[in-house]
């Protein structure tokens, strides 16, 4: 049985301010703090989507994010009036080599990007709550998201040479999207995700199991005492396979 997605985790100077800062921009109540790590979640309105985790790290933010959220909104009026409070709240624009685009391009206080998108039906005819994608770059957007759907059995929703989506089978939640890019990896994400097996599940066989995907053992300054294992996807994209749950 394939892994699952758990969390996207986000890499932070302050956890606790970036945290907060991301619970007011969603909406969603921090739900764990502790000094190494604080977790907000979707409310139960909201009902769909990753738990965020932020996670203090000494090392400063180098060059563009490879893994980013994109915000989702209903109309034009909805995309403008968000713009319009995260920058009150703190966003910056960012200029990530985007032209004239219908999204508009912010960074969080921590210098993360992210995209406040133009309306979609892709995306505002299906339940994705109120983060429409996860999105990351890849060289090769179709396989990489083959790799994501045989880790995790996710859908694949389209797939061509400049962008795949992948989706949950239940239909909800955000997209796990894949952007092309002409450049690989070159330094270790401030985003990642952690999947993990179902309860009664065995860690080390999915492990292996994803290892024999094509994921390689990736070192990011863990001890090998925790109880996770750290991997990269075929791209370099780090990522943690947690306990069973």
């Amino acid at each position: 049985m394939p892994t699952h997605f758990c969390h996207v985790v986000i890499d932070a100077a302050d956890a606790g301010a970036s945290a907060r800062w991301w619970s007011e921009a969603l909406g969603w109540p921090v739900t764990f703090e502790e000094p190494d790590e604080v977790v907000i979640e979707p409310p139960e309105a909201d009902g769909v989507g990753f738990p965020l985790v932020f996670g203090p790290v000494p090392e400063p933010k180098r060059g563009k994010n490879r893994v980013h959220l994109d915000l989702r909104s209903a109309s034009d009026a909805e995309q403008a009036d968000l713009v319009e409070r995260l920058v009150r709240q703190g966003a910056n624009p960012a200029d990530i080599g985007q032209r004239d685009t219908p999204w508009v391009v912010l960074a969080d206080p921590e210098g993360n990007e992210f995209c406040v998108l133009d309306p979609r039906e892709f995306y505002t005819a299906t339940d994705t709550g109120a983060i429409a994608a996860i999105v990351v770059d890849a060289v090769d957007p179709p396989a990489l998201a083959r790799f994501w759907a045989e880790a995790t059995g996710w859908d694949l929703a389209r797939s061509s040479a400049a962008i795949a989506s992948l989706r949950d089978p239940a239909g909800t939640g955000p997209f796990i999207e894949f952007v092309h890019v002409a450049e690989p990896n070159p330094v270790k994400n401030r985003l990642h995700l952690d999947v993990a097996p179902f309860a009664g599940g065995d860690q080390a066989a999915e492990v292996a199991q994803l290892l024999s995907l094509g994921a390689t053992p990736a070192d990011v300054g863990q001890t090998g005492a925790e109880s996770w294992t750290v991997l990269a996807d075929p791209e370099g994209n780090e990522f943690c396979v947690l306990s069973p749950r």
